[in-house]
């Protein structure tokens, strides 16, 4: 038995891991999309494009997946892709905001329905819940023994740059900025001297709020399920 129970736990780590690659792709991947559809797909005339390019590569990202993400904002291969963004309600009422890129309208607006019958939650019409989201540029840095940041001085940094708040936990500080600056704080911080481990602009819940603790496995499902389906690009909840 010991010797399952170890197999047990080594698949159940690379599993986790494979999960968290997963996400660090589907986000790049989405990012890849939005620089390529905003400034072209070549890299050599969109700067913005080619950041994300290095950072795909340096996240070990396939090519194979880096060159899906631009052909599909080049529409290359006759596919046209939509964004689309789906509202609805999840377990314990907590709002869930889908965002999918999809050349199958049909078969992306089932499957996302189907999921959220799934684990007792409900699709809702366009407005029932973005509203209870802001877009906000989000920026984490990493905090450990050895990078030994000082927390005012970041504050400090972080305001001059033009951010609009800071919440501090144990391991990382997490800044948060209006969309539209985000590129300037981002750079500016950067510039500091400070390394990011995430950057992005996403949404972020206005009240996020307590989930009950025998509702929590379902909302995870519901999440996780939704973020496994090769369409979704995001997935936003209003969960603490």
């Amino acid at each position: 038995m010991s010797g399952h129970s170890k197999w047990h736990n080594i698949q159940g780590r690379k599993n986790a891991q494979d999960a968290k690659r997963g996400k660090i792709f589907q986000k790049l991947a989405r990012d890849l999309y939005t620089a390529a559809k905003a400034g072209g797909v070549d890299p050599d005339s969109n700067a913005g494009l080619r950041l994300v390019i290095d950072k795909a590569k340096a996240a070990n990202m396939p090519k194979d997946n880096i060159q899906r993400a631009l052909d599909k904002a080049s529409g290359a291969g006759g596919a046209n892709y939509q964004e689309l963004t789906y509202e609805g309600y999840g377990p314990a009422g907590v709002a869930v905001l889908v965002q999918a890129l999809t050349d199958n309208i049909n078969r992306t607006a089932a499957s996302v329905r189907s999921t959220f019958k799934h684990f007792g939650g409900e699709l809702g019409t366009t407005g029932s819940v973005s509203f209870q989201f802001d877009r906000k540029g989000y920026i984490e840095i990493e905090r450990n023994e050895d990078n030994d940041i000082d927390e005012d001085q970041l504050f400090e940094d972080m305001l001059e740059a033009g951010a609009e708040d800071m919440k501090t936990y144990d391991d990382q500080f997490e800044i948060y900025t209006d969309a539209k600056s985000f590129p300037e704080v981002r750079d500016a911080l950067e510039a500091k001297g400070y390394t990011l481990v995430n950057d992005e602009v996403t949404m972020v819940a206005q009240n996020p709020m307590a989930v009950p603790e025998d509702k929590q496995a379902s909302l995870a499902s519901l999440v996780d399920e939704l973020e496994e389906n090769d369409d979704v690009q995001a997935v936003f909840t209003t969960a603490e």
